[in-house]
């Protein structure tokens, strides 16, 4: 861990009058409850307007990666805490129920909507922040090992790849992603086209149930546990730890990032061969692409580029084999590919700094931060060349904007889409993640960015999938809808699981009703939610629709 996690986790405020950050703001305490549950590391609201100390701004911030939903304008936690064993997670769960405070539970901080550390309901809320509970055990046959909820991907993959250096495990990139969202709702990466996704791997499971007990796979059923693999973070109680299955990789990997920047018709036709090569390449390959006109640009070119990044599970003869044949347009030579071992290869994709070694991915503290809004869509029969060409152009005026085609196929195609909640396989070809990122500096046209995503997104829905239209809930997007809660209006959980099908059945396709069933099963008073949970079946909740 850093030293600025050690620093930030040692914080200890208490008011004894805590001021709530909500509509009615009537004063809530929570202090005493947690003191005594001996729970000793958590930081309470203080107003900096009064003269207190950041400390608490330096912990909330800390794990914030979408610095839209770190203005002061945005409602702020009544308290953060900071559990470091089992006890004091169940504890901090009975502690917000007593206080009668929203929880909202932080692994890494990265919901692309702010839903892990943010509450935009009007009422006052906590963050039980994970951070402290970041072991990774890997086990001494190297066949599974067990993740704490708080450890990011990079601690994973780095006790992993301490432990062996043929063993892997199938989840994202970004190696400040804490483990127990990303896993939550599926966790596709680049060992995805051959072992599936991270939530396809996992084999048991200990969660902080909203009672504050503790249950593994058998305690809370089978329903139960097919929900919580893919169903989406936060919904179900909190994940202390996972148990996964870990995959077995080569010694040699190879990898290559490369950029063909060109004219729109030069970019176009390479898209357009991606599309029909990426999906049904070897399992053992993953090809991904970035496009977008802020990206590199050849000298004297003005438009657009698309960057390829290649992995394979193997040596580099067979990776140029591979791709030169499948894909020659894309001019792949000797050079571009580097063999390497696959912890390295993970630090190769992390985005992390030039330079960055192993040992790098134990940092959780992300270092470039700035402002996005992003959008999913799936892609079920290949683009015609013309939508290509409008989404290029549509590129073309918004150089900050991009898009990101990961390929499926591979395994996506055979595993079953109600294995677990998470449904997009066979019929899929790739995603497509649309993002737009901008600076402090260029924050007063955050409007004008986000109504240009929104009409891009618009824009494409001839050309993707429908019937509904889908969605990956790692890529959380509340434009499909919403729940406010507010105490003025009030109507039936049954009525709240209709109005939710109408993103539920985006991000789940036909296993929204089945989850809507372990939600009942496992949380029928709805204690862990957020904007776009799972409702449960019964009781009656406080709402105002927002789609």
């Amino acid at each position: 861990m850093s030293s600025i996690s050690k620093f930030l986790i040692f914080i200890f405020v208490v008011f004894f009058f805590i001021p709530c950050l909500c509509e009615d703001e009537t004063n809530i305490n929570i202090a005493p409850c947690l003191i005594q549950q001996n729970i000793n590391n958590f930081t309470i609201y203080s107003n900096p307007n009064n003269g207190s100390s950041n400390q608490y701004f330096d912990l909330l911030n800390f794990s914030i990666q979408n610095l839209r939903f770190s203005a002061t304008s945005v409602p702020k936690p009544v308290a953060i805490i900071l559990p470091e064993t089992k006890k004091e997670l169940a504890s901090s769960v009975f502690c917000s129920k007593l206080s009668s405070l929203e929880i909202r539970i932080r692994c890494g901080g990265h919901s692309y909507e702010g839903t892990s550390s943010v509450a935009t309901d009007g009422r006052a809320f906590v963050i039980i922040d994970m951070m402290n509970l970041d072991r990774v055990i890997v086990d001494p046959k190297l066949d599974f090992a067990w993740v704490e909820g708080g450890a990011t991907l990079g601690q994973t993959y780095y006790a992993i790849a301490k432990s062996s250096d043929v063993r892997g495990f199938p989840a994202g990139s970004c190696p400040t992603v804490g483990s127990g969202g990303h896993i939550a709702g599926g966790g596709f990466g680049l060992l995805s086209r051959k072992y599936g996704l991270a939530a396809d791997n996992v084999v048991d499971v200990l969660l902080v149930d909203a009672e504050g007990r503790m249950l593994d796979r058998e305690a809370m059923g089978e329903d139960v546990f097919w929900a919580i693999r893919g169903g989406g973070g936060g919904t179900w109680g909190i994940v202390y730890a996972w148990k996964i299955k870990l995959s077995r990789v080569p010694k040699t990997v190879t990898s290559f990032i490369v950029s063909r920047p060109g004219t729109s018709l030069e970019v176009a036709n390479l898209v357009d061969k991606w599309q029909h090569v990426a999906p049904k390449l070897d399992d053992e390959f993953y090809l991904s692409s970035f496009v977008g006109a802020g990206l590199p640009q050849r000298k004297g070119i003005i438009g657009i580029s698309a960057t390829f990044k290649g992995f394979y599970l193997g040596p580099k003869t067979r990776a140029l084999s591979i791709i030169r044949k499948q894909f020659p347009e894309l001019g792949i030579v000797e050079g571009d590919c580097k063999e390497m071992s696959w912890i390295e290869s993970v630090v190769h994709f992390s985005g992390l700094d030039d330079g960055s070694s192993v040992l790098d991915l134990k940092n959780r503290y992300l270092k470039v931060k700035g402002y996005f809004k992003a959008k999913s869509d799936y892609v079920r029969t290949p683009i015609p060349a013309s939508g290509i060409q409008e989404a290029l152009r549509t590129l073309e005026r918004q150089p900050k904007g991009y898009v990101i085609l990961d390929p499926y196929g591979g395994i996506m195609n055979r595993i079953n889409s109600e294995s677990i909640a998470f449904p997009h396989r066979k019929v899929n070809l790739f995603t497509v993640q649309y993002l737009v990122e901008w600076q402090e500096v260029d924050n007063n046209k955050s409007t004008e960015y986000i109504d240009w995503i929104r009409g891009f997104y618009d824009s494409m829905e001839p050309y993707v999938s429908s019937g509904p239209r889908a969605a990956y809930v790692n890529y959380i997007d509340l434009d499909l809808g919403a729940f406010e809660l507010i105490n003025s209006k009030t109507a039936t959980l049954s009525d709240a699981v209709e109005r939710a099908r109408v993103w539920g059945e985006k991000y789940f396709l036909k296993n929204y009703d089945r989850l809507v069933q372990a939600k009942t099963t496992i949380d029928p008073n709805n204690v862990f939610r957020n904007q776009q949970g799972i409702p449960p079946m019964s009781t009656v909740v406080n709402f105002k629709d927002n789609v």
